[in-house]
């Protein structure tokens, strides 16, 4: 993940939302963007 930029993980993060990817997943992209106390938009 550390080699992810910030905008692609975002990016990825929404993407894997609107896609309705496995739920782990999101889950590790969610606890990376935490962990790099990034902002995210919550989805309407």
């Amino acid at each position: 993940m550390n080699n992810l930029s910030d905008s692609i993980l975002i990016n990825a993060y929404y993407q894997a939302m609107r896609l309705e990817l496995n739920i782990e997943f999101i889950a590790l992209l969610k606890s990376e963007i935490n962990r790099r106390n990034l902002a995210i938009k919550a989805s309407s």
